[in-house]
């Protein structure tokens, strides 16, 4: 938005052709209407022709979303994907008062809730997995993620009687869900469903959704570190995904995952943790003992057709460990997993395209792996 302003002492140049209509009294008004007319013709090119936008990024989920559509993005398509973000996030939140989710942790132990179908189908997802890796990954973590201090960013070490009083909390099987009515139970008095490992993934396949219908050839959608890869890349290459070493600060990569249309998830002791006498102590939990998971393990990256299934996979694999872990990995179809460790060694599953461009990491072989 500008204003215009005619200068007082504005000259127009006087020609035989015009002198007729370029006399005092109308100069400044045949002024006026040239400009105007110029202006008029701007705004219409403007409407007519809307400049691609390449990416986007705001802040959703708890984290800074980011998403790419090169030179198919359009405000409308971009307005879409952060509506339907949003509305995720409305629905699923831990820290919404009004959400689904804080509404059937605020009646467990009294009563069912019933909720939107979306968000039953995402805790149906979440009870398979957590059934699948049995329990390993739990979406009844919710005590334990409060009590070390990771819900009001003030973490803190519990005391053992504190953990020991939570730790019956955690128990998915205390999920009753009932498909008829769309309703969620939590059978135990303080009780605390948490989505914030899967409810990222939905998020990232719905926006890759909205951008498929919306015609959108390739993007990339990062939500915080859940990945979409839509599509393929102008020059028909495969995507590179840079792998987050996770002993530095954010943007420092090991290297590189090349693959096709896919989704990239990484669980890692360096996403949410804080240091006190010299132990890093992590948010995610051993859902047995109460503590963060101490098992040699770094980070688990998992790639995989859709975001939610990754999503929940990178943290069933980082709490089974390697072995479990890839045992499981192993089990399900069109599922990779790439494994970092204390040690600075990496270890992967056979359908792997990893290239490292840090010497201070170690790629095992094939048949290194089985050692293990």
């Amino acid at each position: 938005m500008f204003s215009l302003k005619i200068p007082q002492n504005l000259k127009v140049s006087r020609t035989a052709k015009y002198h007729n209509v370029l006399n005092p009294d109308n100069k400044y008004r045949l002024s006026l209407c040239v400009l105007c007319g110029l202006l008029l013709i701007y705004n219409l090119s403007v409407l007519s022709c809307e400049r691609p936008e390449h990416s986007r990024a705001d802040v959703a989920l708890g984290t800074v979303c980011t998403v790419t559509l090169f030179d198919q993005g359009k405000s409308s398509i971009y307005n879409d994907i952060f509506k339907r973000i949003s509305e995720i996030e409305n629905l699923m939140s831990v820290r919404i008062p009004t959400s689904d989710i804080s509404r059937i942790n605020a009646a467990a132990g009294i009563k069912p809730v019933q909720v939107h179908e979306e968000t039953f189908k995402v805790i149906k997802r979440a009870v398979y997995y957590a059934e699948l890796c049995g329990g390993a990954f739990d979406p009844t973590i919710g005590p334990l993620v409060s009590l070390w201090g990771f819900y009001n960013d003030n973490p803190r070490i519990p005391s053992q009687e504190e953990i020991d009083i939570v730790l019956p909390l955690i128990n998915w099987r205390n999920i009753e869900l009932d498909p008829e009515t769309n309703s969620v139970f939590l059978t135990q008095h303080n009780m605390t469903l948490d989505l914030g490992a899967i409810a990222k993934g939905y998020a990232a396949d719905e926006s890759a959704r909205i951008a498929r219908e919306a015609g959108i050839t390739a993007a990339i959608i990062d939500l915080g570190g859940d990945i979409m890869l839509l599509g393929v890349k102008k020059d028909k290459s495969l995507w590179k995904v840079g792998l987050q070493n996770p002993d530095e600060d954010q943007g420092f990569t090991i290297g590189y995952l090349q693959i096709p249309e896919s989704s990239v998830v990484t669980s890692g002791v360096y996403e949410r943790f804080f240091i006190e006498e010299g132990i890093r102590y992590h948010h995610i939990f051993q859902p047995s003992d109460g503590y963060p998971v101490n098992n040699g393990l770094l980070s688990v990256t998992i790639i995989a057709k859709n975001s939610m299934d990754a999503d929940a996979l990178s943290t069933a694999a980082f709490v089974l460990g390697y072995q479990k872990g890839r045992v499981l990995i192993e089990s399900l179809p069109s599922v990779e997993a790439v494994f970092i460790f204390q040690d600075y060694t990496i270890r992967t599953t056979t359908g792997v395209n990893l290239v490292i461009t840090d010497k201070s990491f170690n790629l095992l072989t094939t048949e290194l792996h089985r050692v293990f």
